[in-house]
């Protein structure tokens, strides 16, 4: 299981970052509407739709649904409203999940049968993320296009030594359980090393100057991004749980569909970008 974690990340970072930073804007949306789409796909089990014609059908609702956002031109005010708006309800979605995670199973009897509560819940998972991996990358892009690349992968790195971090310090000094009712294998340990090896990083990428922004903004929109990236995951591992399956695919080796790779990102990267925008 380790080495096949370690060679698919020898082979999707680089390609995360090639992406990032040398794919037109225009393409990286495209891009991102297709991994979204991939996820929709996944997502659609956690509905209990297993008709292929019915998953496919919502994947690609989805993908159209981002599509048209992302064609409204960005000189238009209502396009900024609505994206300023869904990233703000996607703080709130999360402060609902970390509830959910927190009382599993209790509060499943709302939710479980309710098609129209868990669509929602795929809305605020899937759309914010995919305006805020726009928003992110879109900074300054017609004047240096790096700019933006630059913040998208501080919060991809946040991301990845938070999983990392947690995942060697929960094998090696791991014993009490984070939240056993959700995801049995996560500990408090994994969780405290997971967050202190990406604070460390948040604090050396700060007095490195390689942003633009005041230390408290900074340091509050990349720790709680920290937090809510291990959120994302539980948020995941719980519909997993209640949908009866152990990975959402089988599309990477080692990490499963592409849900189990995206679901900490889908988190953090819409809170951090809220924040850092509203904060500024």
């Amino acid at each position: 299981m380790l080495i096949h974690r370690i060679l698919a990340a020898i082979v999707l970072i680089p390609l995360v970052i090639a992406v990032v930073f040398f794919v037109p804007l225009s393409v990286f949306s495209l891009i991102i509407i297709l991994v979204c789409g991939l996820a929709a796909w996944e997502w659609a089990q956690f509905l209990h739709i297993t008709n292929k014609y019915s998953r496919l059908v919502f994947a690609i609702s989805i993908v159209v649904l981002l599509s048209i956002l992302y064609l409204i031109p960005n000189s238009c005010e209502l396009k900024i409203r609505v994206f300023a708006v869904i990233l703000f309800l996607s703080i709130i979605w999360w402060i609902i999940a970390l509830c959910l995670v927190l009382s599993y199973p209790d509060t499943t009897k709302y939710w479980r049968n309710s098609i129209v509560i868990k669509l929602l819940f795929a809305f605020f998972t899937l759309v914010p993320f995919f305006i805020s991996m726009i928003e992110l990358r879109s900074i300054n892009y017609n004047s240096n296009s790096y700019i933006g690349a630059i913040w998208l992968l501080y919060v991809f790195v946040l991301v990845w030594a938070t999983d990392t971090g947690a995942y060697f310090a929960g094998r090696t000094f791991g014993k009490r359980k984070l939240a056993a009712k959700v995801s049995p294998g996560k500990t408090i340990e994994g969780f405290i090393g997971g967050v202190s090896l990406a604070v460390i990083i948040s604090l050396i990428a700060y007095f490195f100057n390689l942003f633009d922004m005041a230390f408290s903004v900074f340091f509050i929109s990349s720790l709680l991004a920290i937090f809510v990236s291990v959120l994302g995951d539980l948020t995941e591992s719980m519909f997993k749980r209640e949908a009866g399956i152990k990975d959402s695919g089988h599309l990477i080796p080692g990490h499963g569909g592409i849900l189990d790779r995206i679901d900490s990102l889908t988190a953090a990267v819409p809170v951090f970008t809220a924040l850092s925008f509203c904060l500024l």
